[in-house]
């Protein structure tokens, strides 16, 4: 056994050891609901769980947290563990090697919190390396996977005035007559997120454009009426 296996079998073991310390089952239960899990929940705060990561994280090399982020996800018994694998990819330096694995998760989680969780990765690598990034975000916004295709249009949530917005304007277009509720809401607020800092371009693109009044709705929320 190499010794980064072994190292991540151990940190993963720890990060487990934790979550099942700190769960409710209580919480859990409610929280399985909520997400209509197959997977049952030890009952932890996805806040909570993200801490237990990364603080266990500390001291380890890349090889080590990349390796006990795919134990996690592959040999996941609880929700919190899928939690703990992403967070373990938020504590690695962001590179384009990343997104292999950012694919993976999206496909095998098929959910929400998931692909959200994940878009947060796909911000730091376009800060980084804009030019690769933005070529697969490209591709992947014309996938057959929705869920795939919504992290494409959420891949630049909370980059503010550092968003590439003819990048933005690619990606929701293959996926504005989208029906899905989870696609229409997501093109909603990726441009909600970005009027915050151009919200006379979001204006200017929501009324140039056919959208659905749920994601209208959700683009103009924080823009004021013309006029105002």
């Amino acid at each position: 056994m190499r010794v980064e296996t072994a190292s991540a079998g151990a940190l993963a073991d720890r990060i487990r050891a934790r979550l099942r310390a700190e769960g409710d089952p209580a919480r859990a239960s409610g929280q399985q609901r909520y997400m209509k899990s197959a997977l049952p929940f030890y009952g932890v705060r996805v806040p909570e769980t993200r801490r237990i990561a990364r603080a266990e994280a500390r001291g380890h090399d890349e090889d080590t947290l990349r390796a006990a982020a795919r134990i996690l996800w592959d040999a996941a018994t609880r929700r919190e563990e899928w939690y703990a694998a992403m967070a373990l990819l938020g504590a690695l330096e962001p590179h384009p090697s990343l997104v292999p694995e950012i694919e993976r998760m999206v496909r095998a989680g098929q959910w929400w919190d998931v692909t959200d969780e994940l878009a947060h990765r796909l911000a730091d690598l376009h800060d980084r390396y804009p030019a690769d990034t933005a070529a697969v975000v490209s591709a992947w916004a014309v996938d057959d996977d929705p869920w795939i295709r919504r992290i494409a249009v959420l891949s630049q949530l909370g980059r503010r005035d550092r968003v590439d917005r003819e990048l933005l304007a690619e990606v929701i277009e293959p996926n504005r007559s989208d029906p899905g509720f989870f696609m229409r809401k997501a093109i909603g607020w990726a441009l909600r997120e970005y009027a915050r800092v151009a919200p006379e371009w979001v204006r200017a693109y929501v009324d140039a454009h056919e959208l659905s009044p749920l994601t209208r709705r959700e683009a103009l929320k924080h823009v004021a009426p013309r006029g105002e």
